[in-house]
């Protein structure tokens, strides 16, 4: 289970401050990560770079054309509350299968981890590899309607299954409302892309402006090996 590839980007820290999402974007709560405990002593989930909350804003802008806005289900992470979530999502994997954490053999332990990881960053220390949600630039967000209901997007965010990955009803047009839930997702993208994000390969929810991965994404995409990310981890006491 090695690093993943947009780890190895350079980062040139703008020095950019966090700042609170506004109020005309819907926040989605109680938040579930606070609700399991997940120490974020005096921080925030819902803070975000101040130029990532000007992009976010303009997505929003180009959404409400179809009645929809942006509703924020998590944004700046403290990395010991990646480690937190990492840990629980072990442990509810673990719940599901009728397995004790403490009594698996080595080759099922790891291919447990590897599915976690399969969606979630490592929480790693190393200011050079930090978990895009600790650099204050990625946000995990869905869509509501006119009157504040959510849409079905066809599957809960943090979800570990296939339903996950953002191509998913694409590929299974037979699927119930499948073209509908493939709209939504593209749409959500489209006004995110346009914004300047990168949608995470592997999640429908997860975009991020100016980290790692984003500056990796873009780089597989454009072939200008030269970009870099321009927000780190950002630690607040």
């Amino acid at each position: 289970m090695g690093q993943k590839p947009y780890t190895c980007v350079p980062i040139h820290e703008c020095g950019e401050p966090l700042a609170p999402i506004p109020e005309g974007f819907v926040r989605l709560s109680p938040h579930p990560y606070q609700q399991v405990g997940a120490p974020y002593g005096n921080a925030s989930p819902f803070w975000l770079r101040v130029g990532v909350i000007t992009a976010l804003e303009a997505a929003q802008a180009s959404l409400m054309s179809y009645g929809w806005r942006l509703a924020i289900f998590d944004a700046y992470r403290p990395v010991a509350v990646q480690q937190f979530m990492v840990e629980h999502t072990f442990r509810e994997l673990c719940a599901q299968r009728d397995l004790d954490p403490q009594q698996l053999d080595a080759s099922l332990a790891t291919t447990l981890w590897e599915q976690v990881y399969l969606f979630w960053a490592r929480p790693s220390q190393d200011p050079q590899q930090p978990p895009p949600h600790s650099t204050g630039a990625a946000v995990d967000l869905t869509l509501v309607d006119e009157t504040g209901t959510l849409l079905d997007m066809g599957g809960a965010i943090d979800e570990l299954s296939e339903r996950s990955y953002p191509d998913f009803y694409d590929r299974h047009p037979h699927l119930a409302h499948a073209k509908n839930i493939a709209e939504r997702r593209q749409r959500l993208n489209q006004a995110m892309s346009n914004a300047g994000f990168q949608r995470h390969p592997n999640e429908w929810w997860h975009f991020s402006l100016g980290d790692q991965l984003w500056a990796w994404q873009t780089q597989q995409q454009t072939g200008q090996s030269d970009i870099v990310a321009r927000y780190g981890r950002i630690d607040f006491a």
